[in-house]
């Protein structure tokens, strides 16, 4: 039986902290769930009541919560398989967390009724992800589909986070940012990816939580700054990224900086009082961390981010990130280097910085910062825009890859590109 190709497309775009996923039916929201799972204490006499350890060997989606224990025991049994954007061949848990998870987001929507030939997934991985990532993912579907005893996939595709946005920018030539919780891929695109151009850069929304848990310690509220879910949403309500930080320390005192953050549904304030300015310093990490005043932070012990390789050439973790834009667009061809500049597009939640009312001026959005940087740096002609749904748009860009790509497009190793059909 033949779905409506609006049914029988579904995108599962696997986030360094979030799944996002669903059949284009959804229109520009996909389902959403964190990207973890959870190995329990099968010894535990409430794990077997509620249906044995054979079934609760590994849990994913919102049950998660029910099955964490002491904060002791999260690092060790709590597993995120995409946050680095690569996971590597041996690592058996992640990968049994990938698994789980696309059984889950799969058996959500497609429909078990007979004669219905399975959906055709496009899933969006890291642009640095390595060739047996792609086959490890072609495995995993054709396992589930043997595992549940009927084709819940009938064939998969595989693209990038960073084509999976110029997709669905509609864009031709641009260069895509790809900002989640644990890195940021730099990426030109010319009909499709200019791979030996592409930059990873290692630092991204999980590092501007270690900055953040920082300031906590040094404002005296190093209880709470063990919390990571707490930071971050700390770091989500008073960050900001600074138009200069040198004029924003030069008028530390400025009363319209301070804020009071309060935790939903508890009686925990945090007020930064005389050190409000440093919310700053969450974003201009971000975007700088080679700026003068995080060397103090480094002195102290603060781990910088970790360097990364491009094309055999090293990246320093701290390098501004308008000097990788610019190093990543100089890799490819001179004459496309101008429209490169001229469509730059912000993609994830890395990006989602905000201007609260009565700080403009001091603060800028993300694309007005890169603009001003990159201008600094002798680079006209530039536009940056933040997708209009940063977070969900290398969704969208699967499912419309998938709706308007022909059934006879087969994959095809050489261009990564295509329908891998799992019954041939």
């Amino acid at each position: 039986m033949s779905a409506p190709k609006e049914l029988s497309v579904f995108g599962e775009d696997y986030g360094t902290s979030e799944l996002k996923f669903g059949p284009a039916t959804l229109g520009n929201i996909p389902d959403v769930i964190e990207n973890r799972g959870y190995f329990p204490d099968t010894r535990s006499s409430m794990v077997r009541m509620t249906g044995g350890p054979d079934k609760k060997l590994l849990v994913v989606g919102p049950d998660v919560s029910n099955f964490v224990e002491a904060k002791r025991d999260i690092a060790e049994r709590m597993v995120y398989p995409m946050r680095s954007g690569v996971i590597d061949r041996d690592d058996d848990r992640s990968w049994s967390v990938v698994k789980e998870l696309t059984r889950y987001a799969l058996l959500r929507h497609v429909p078990d009724s007979p004669g219905f030939e399975g959906v055709k997934a496009v899933a969006a991985l890291s642009a640095a992800a390595p060739r047996f990532m792609y086959e490890r993912l072609f495995d995993i579907h054709r396992e589930l589909n043997q595992e549940e005893g009927r084709k819940v996939v009938k064939a998969v595709s595989v693209i990038p986070q960073p084509f999976a946005v110029a997709i669905s920018q509609k864009v031709l030539a641009c260069t895509v940012l790809e900002a989640g919780a644990g890195n940021v891929q730099i990426a030109p695109v010319s009909s499709g990816m200019i791979f030996n151009a592409l930059i990873t850069l290692n630092r991204a929304g999980g590092d501007c939580d270690l900055v953040a848990a920082e300031i906590l310690r040094d404002a005296g509220y190093g209880d709470l700054a063990r919390e990571p879910k707490l930071v971050k949403l700390f770091k989500e309500s008073l960050g900001l990224v600074p138009k200069s930080l040198k004029d924003v320390m030069a008028d530390k005192s400025n009363p319209k900086y301070g804020a009071v953050f309060r935790v939903p549904n508890t009686r925990i304030s945090i007020d930064l009082d005389k050190n409000s300015w440093q919310r700053f310093l969450i974003g201009e990490y971000f975007f700088d961390p080679s700026n003068e005043y995080f060397s103090s932070y480094y002195r102290r012990g603060f781990p910088k981010p970790a360097d990364s390789y491009a094309e055999g050439r090293l990246v320093s973790g701290t390098t501004d990130m308008a000097e990788v834009i610019i190093q990543s667009v100089q890799k490819c061809s001179f004459e496309i280097q101008p429209a490169l500049y001229r469509s730059i597009f912000l993609s994830g939640g890395g990006f989602s910085w905000q201007v609260p009312q009565g700080m403009e001026g001091s603060a800028v959005d993300s694309s007005t910062k890169l603009k001003l940087m990159l201008e600094a740096k002798g680079i006209q002609g530039v536009n940056v825009t933040l997708t209009k749904n940063p977070v969900y748009n290398v969704w969208q860009g699967c499912v419309a890859y998938g709706m308007y790509i022909p059934d006879d497009f087969t994959w095809d190793w050489d261009e990564r590109e295509g329908w891998q059909y799992l019954d041939r």
